[in-house]
């Protein structure tokens, strides 16, 4: 769907994932499509146009007729980035407005108290075996790219596996919709987070030019997000790659999206070599009494004096405390920097924590173990 960001402010809802932290789908379950070896990406090349495609009109059409917020969108397109008038009326007049996102969007959240053992079930989501067996089939398939992600970008492929796994299971859930359709309704009928889709919107149509691309055609999640890795638009543009070298950037394409997902994370800063999270020995009741999560900053020495030690022997300057709920209780760990490096895709320490351990079940499972 950075994404990673990918994005800095979300909204602050548990589901969000992501590079784009879009919201979970509904309880209806995405149809299950086989995995394929290397996803195509549902996009051609345009040979004319300002983003590609043929589009041309003389006023705004459609269901964004009458849209002033479309209009002065369009006015800013035109002046400040170049693109021709009549290609974006043609273009929004064919966008279509999709209802069901909005009334999703618009819906309360329930605000329970969050039940105990809320990891495990998280955790039940994706350390399952089919996830772990997609993982290790598509290690075996594009171990040469993960290798050159690696050595490229210093980051380990378990987790660039456990990134691509999370979020579409290796292109067997990419989503269905239109990006235009999705980024056009939540830009311009979502008003509580418009300002951050007109942003994406944006970047589609800069992303389109520069790869040559109609942007009506690309299809993903709801919320916007795209290929193997679910990039946001504006995460296309700084960190998607060319990494089998033909000459074009297609996150629906294995190599690529390999690539990008480990450009994104060198671009937060990972940290080649360093552990990710270790197990925590907690000693007394001290720990109860200290925040956790990704973003808390403690020194071991300081976590120590409140009877918590890493279990691994690593010695790291400021590290978080994580506390998952279990149904067997709380499980602490320490997180370390590249914990952190993790959550930039989603802000979430169960979205982390889940990314690192499919990440390290599909390594098992690819090595033999």
């Amino acid at each position: 769907m950075r994404l990673i960001s990918i994005v800095t402010t979300v909204i602050a809802l548990s589901g969000w994932t992501g590079c784009a932290r879009q919201p979970s789908p509904p309880p209806a379950p995405a149809p299950v499509v086989k995995p394929a070896a290397r996803p195509v990406q549902p996009v051609t090349l345009g040979e004319t146009g300002d983003a590609g495609g043929n589009y041309s009109a003389t006023r705004l059409g459609g269901d964004y007729a009458g849209y002033p917020d479309v209009e002065r969108f369009i006015d800013k397109m035109v002046q400040q980035h170049g693109f021709s008038r009549e290609y974006l009326y043609g273009l929004f007049s064919q966008a279509k407005r999709k209802e069901w996102t909005i009334k999703y969007m618009n819906q309360e959240k329930p605000t329970t108290t969050p039940r105990p053992g809320g990891w495990t079930r998280y955790r039940a989501k994706f350390l399952d075996d089919r996830h772990i067996s997609a993982g290790a089939s598509f290690w075996a398939n594009h171990a040469s790219a993960l290798n050159r992600a690696s050595e490229r970008y210093g980051v380990n492929p378990e987790i660039i596996l456990g990134i691509m796994g999370v979020e579409t299971i290796y292109g067997a859930n990419l989503g269905s919709h239109r990006i235009i359709d999705a980024l056009t309704t939540l830009a311009f009928d979502y008003p509580r987070r418009a300002a951050y889709f007109t942003d994406e919107l944006e970047s589609l149509l800069i992303l389109s030019r520069q790869e040559r691309q109609d942007p009506s055609r690309p299809v993903g999640s709801f919320a916007g997000a795209m290929g193997l890795g679910q990039f946001m638009p504006s995460s296309f543009l700084k960190y998607a790659v060319d990494f089998d070298g033909d000459g074009r950037k297609n996150l629906w394409d294995a190599d690529d999206a390999i690539g990008s997902v480990a450009n994104y994370f060198a671009g937060f800063g990972w940290r080649a070599g360093e552990p990710v999270v270790s197990a925590a020995e907690v000693m007394g009741n001290q720990a109860d009494s200290l925040k956790s999560g990704f973003d808390t900053r403690y020194s071991l020495s300081e976590l120590a004096s409140y009877g918590i030690r890493p279990k691994s022997s690593f010695q790291a300057g400021e590290v978080s405390l994580l506390k998952l709920s279990t149904t067997e209780g709380d499980a602490y760990y320490i997180g370390y920097p590249n914990f952190y490096v993790i959550t930039r895709y989603n802000h979430s320490t169960y979205y982390a924590m889940a990314v690192y351990q499919l990440g390290q079940a599909i390594k098992r499972r690819y090595q033999g173990g």
